[in-house]
This record gives structure tokens, C-alpha cells and sequence, in this order.
């Protein structure tokens, strides 16, 4: 698996003056601007696609849309966020283009709210959660990741779905469930098991 954290977080400030180059379409400024947010773009990519190969090419449409439509980015927010949250679209569209949004989502049912549940990762090796992850259907693993990782409400993410928030909350608690079930480990190997802490890329 090729290393995607060197550069793990997308809370990164970038100077203005970079900014301003990019806006005048400065081919140097969006390369150093596509280097520095090329791993965590990548990693949130990955874990709402599943796809390496699908989290590449939203890599790469998301950071020619955020060079194509810089002028957009009104500066009221953090850039980081602004870029963050057009990966999060990119990688959505991908999910509906293909038709795999909905390929295998859990059934909305009611469910316990799994917001304040400890989440089954907190020990598990990275490989182990890796491997988990990729066996979650793909909405219920993009809920997931979405919420516990990026910090994203369930208003927000039903927003992004254009689903309602219990759907959202439907999706969350299954995946949670199902990735205990996934992350299951004998208890004789507990011990061995590395915490996994819930820092957004």
C-alpha cells in the first residue's frame, strides 16, 4: 500500500500571496498548492470511493475544478476547507456516476443513534481497518467517514446525499455495526492490536 501520510491533514495554511498566483492561473502555484494537499486529498478520496483507482481520478478532477474555479473561493472561510469540502463533492459525483451511491447501502431502518458510541476502531491495526473498510458498502462507508473522521454533521451529510438526516443516522449505526463485526478479533490477539485515533486527514 503506497504511503498516503507523510502529509496527512488538510489543515494547512496556505499564504496568500500563493493564493493570489493561482488565481492568475500560475501553473508553479498549483503545483506546489497540488503537492501539498495531494495525501490528504487522496486518503479522503479513498475512504469515500473504496476505489484506489476511482480515489485517483478524484484526486485529479477535484484539483483542476479547485484550479478552474479559484476565483470562487471568496476567502471567508479557510482555503483547506473550501478544497476539503470540493474533494467531498468530487468524490460523491464519482459514487453517483458509476451508480455505486446507493450499491449495497444498508436498508434505512431505525436504529440507535451510533453518534456517541465508541467507535469499533479505536483498536484495530491499520491493515485490519484497511481491510474493514473496503467490505462497507459504499454510502454507509462514506457516512461513516464523513462523521467520525471529517467532522461533518448528519444535517450536512444528508445534505450531500440529498437524503433526510435520519437516513444519515441509519447508514452511520449500520456501518458502525458492521465494521465491529469486521474488526472482531480473537481475544488472544487483542493485546497486539495497535489504537487507531479518530484525527482527520
Amino acid at each position: 500500500m503506497e504511503d498516503v501520510t507523510s502529509n496527512p491533514s488538510f489543515r494547512q495554511d496556505i499564504p496568500d500571496s500563493l493564493l493570489d498566483r493561482l488565481c492568475e492561473g500560475d501553473l508553479e502555484a498549483f503545483e506546489l498548492i497540488y503537492r501539498q494537499f495531494e495525501h490528504p486529498a487522496f486518503t479522503l478520496a479513498l475512504r469515500l470511493t473504496g476505489q484506489r483507482e476511482t480515489a485517483q481520478e478524484v484526486l485529479q478532477d477535484g484539483m483542476l475544478k479547485a484550479f478552474e474555479r479559484i476565483r470562487q473561493f471568496r476567502g471567508d472561510a479557510p482555503f483547506w476547507g473550501w478544497l476539503r469540502q470540493l474533494m467531498v463533492n468530487e468524490a460523491l459525483m464519482h459514487l453517483r456516476k458509476h451508480k455505486r451511491q446507493d450499491h449495497g447501502a444498508f436498508d434505512e431502518e431505525r436504529h440507535a443513534d451510533a453518534s456517541a458510541l465508541p467507535g469499533p476502531w479505536q483498536y484495530a491495526d491499520a491493515q485490519t481497518l484497511e481491510r474493514a473498510l473496503t467490505q462497507l458498502p459504499d454510502t454507509a462507508r462514506a457516512v461513516l467517514w464523513l462523521y467520525h473522521v471529517e467532522g461533518y454533521t448528519h444535517a450536512e451529510i444528508a445534505a450531500q446525499f440529498g437524503r433526510t438526516t435520519s437516513f444519515s443516522k441509519s447508514q452511520l449505526a449500520r456501518a458502525t455495526q458492521r465494521l465491529r463485526t469486521l474488526l472482531a478479533a480473537p481475544d488472544d490477539a487483542a493485546d497486539t492490536l495497535i489504537p487507531v485515533t479518530g484525527t482527520a486527514p
